[in-house]
């Protein structure tokens, strides 16, 4: 895969890594394709990033899906949804390449452990499984037949021939089968013999998995008969072999050589891929600097914080201390909440002085790092909050509260502190049935809408979009307030505070005078 033009040698080694044991003919149809040649034409940098991006976005979606239980034809509408959104170049006459260059790059991505093959397996095949299905059935036979994928069909004599013990004929009990999966229009034209409705092919069961697991094929004799409906999954089957079989020899070939021949210019960009974050990074403050009152974070933090921020939150208030990593991760979600760094720095300097840290050790000790996170020191970067993915791969050790509570708690420990943010019981089941599943996300968005009395249309991605749908939702519920109070007639509170709250950790915080 010639993707960098410049660097031929690399270019040519890269080439090899995505190439597998194949005919040279492309097996590819529009959209379709079994992705078994990489492409050859040139591509910069920032596309082989920005193109796999746009793909991840697909794959994402559809294990979201997956994951909040959709059913099998919603999966597939969610992934053709995504695919026309993500999946299209600027230039229509580019679609084909950025779809086959953003596969090739993903599987450089997801090769390197069984996990990720398993994960980037799983989804692809999903996205094939949705494109196939939406083609018409002559586009599906010229693909098949394209890809060679020939089945052997039942004959008449077949189908009439008796196998039960009642005389019943094979077609009845095909029929049978349809009917149980509510074809019951299928079912009667194969009654009725209508013309083109025996059509069935006869394949190894284990060809088709997901139909043998769903109880969606008749079985005999290890032989599975599947209707003409159902043949995406012999295609889905076989792309999935073929791609699994791909993975394999691209790991071998990234460890062995090209991730050291690509050291500096893509294995970063790879290897980064994976544990991508796909949503805003918030690293601008999403309300204006100042508007977070320092007296108004106790209230803010039991109302909007995600469980993770809030679980650093109290442990520095009860301790007046925190490890390097949790300051990182509370700071900076508190910067991106609006807290100014004249707030920060009295809010530091407060629960430190509370442990009995001495004001010279702050000063030297803290305050440049501070300063430095909002990038007012050093090469002046403004440091993005963690997203849910930094938060959940960072590694608490003992006695330390940084973490990801949907992965670090137990299951009674992750009950109780649902149960104390006063989450309805229900969503507190739906929290911890995900969080065993290691959905963790998916948990913590099941606890926001437990907390907040409704759905969460974006799921959760980061602890900032957390209190950020949060805010949207306690804003709206004060404007209504409002709107009632002026309507009686009485005096109604300033619509620049939010609503105050009695609970004894609301106490305001006291700024230190600076120096």
């Amino acid at each position: 895969m010639a993707w960098i033009q410049q660097q031929q040698k690399s270019s040519k080694a890269f080439a090899n890594i995505t190439a597998v044991e194949h005919n040279k003919t492309e097996t590819s149809s529009g959209h379709l394709s079994f992705y078994t040649d990489p492409p050859s034409t040139i591509i910069c940098i920032e596309d082989f990033e920005r193109y796999a991006i746009d793909r991840l976005r697909v794959l994402k979606g559809i294990e979201e899906a997956k994951a909040k239980g959709f059913k099998p034809h919603e999966v597939q509408e969610k992934a053709r949804k995504l695919a026309n959104e993500h999946l299209k170049a600027l230039d229509p006459k580019q679609n084909l390449f950025k779809d086959h260059a953003s596969h090739f790059v993903l599987r450089l991505a997801y090769c390197r452990t069984e996990e990720l093959r398993r994960w980037f397996l799983t989804h692809e095949s999903e996205l094939f499984k949705a494109r196939f299905s939406d083609e018409p059935p002559k586009a599906q036979v010229a693909f098949m037949t394209q890809a060679g994928l020939e089945y052997d069909q039942c004959t008449p004599d077949e189908l009439n021939e008796s196998i039960h013990p009642s005389g019943r004929p094979l077609w009845a009990l095909l029929a049978q089968v349809e009917e149980s999966k509510w074809n019951q229009q299928v079912a009667t034209e194969i009654k009725q013999d209508v013309p083109g409705s025996r059509s069935f092919f006869k394949v190894d069961f284990e060809q088709v998995p997901d139909l043998v697991a769903s109880r969606k094929v008749f079985l005999r004799h290890g032989q599975a008969y599947v209707f003409k409906t159902d043949v995406a999954s012999l295609v889905v089957g076989h792309f999935r072999s073929q791609l699994s079989r791909a993975l394999v020899t691209t790991s071998r070939k990234w460890a062995s050589h090209i991730a050291a021949e690509e050291s500096e210019r893509l294995t970063p960009v790879v290897e980064a891929l994976s544990t991508r974050y796909l949503g805003p990074d918030y690293g601008d403050l999403q309300r204006p600097a100042g508007e977070v009152a320092l007296a108004d974070l106790p209230r803010l933090a039991h109302e909007s914080f995600p469980l993770c921020m809030l679980n650093m939150f109290d442990a520095l208030k009860r301790d007046h201390h925190l490890k390097h990593t949790g300051r990182q991760q509370l700071g900076n979600f508190l910067k991106g909440i609006g807290l100014s760094l004249d707030s920060a720095l009295a809010f530091w300097r407060t629960e430190f002085a509370k442990g009995g840290m001495p004001e010279d050790k702050y000063k030297k000790e803290h305050m440049y790092n501070i300063r430095h996170s909002y990038g007012k020191e050093g090469k002046r970067v403004n440091y993005t909050p963690a997203s849910c993915m930094s938060v959940i791969n960072s590694q608490p050790g003992e006695g330390v509260v940084h973490g990801c509570p949907y992965k670090t708690f137990d299951k009674d420990s992750l009950t109780a502190a649902l149960t104390r943010l006063h989450v309805e019981p229900q969503a507190i089941r739906a929290a911890v049935a995900k969080q065993q599943g290691n959905h963790f996300q998916l948990g913590c968005a099941a606890a926001w809408e437990g907390a907040h009395g409704c759905e969460c249309v974006t799921g959760i991605n980061h602890p900032n979009q957390y209190y950020s749908e949060s805010r949207k939702v306690h804003d709206a519920q004060m404007e209504a307030e409002q709107d009632a109070t002026t309507a009686a007639g009485t005096p109604g509170q300033s619509a620049n505070r939010l609503p105050k709250q009695s609970h004894e950790t609301a106490a305001a915080v006291t700024p230190v005078g600076q120096t």
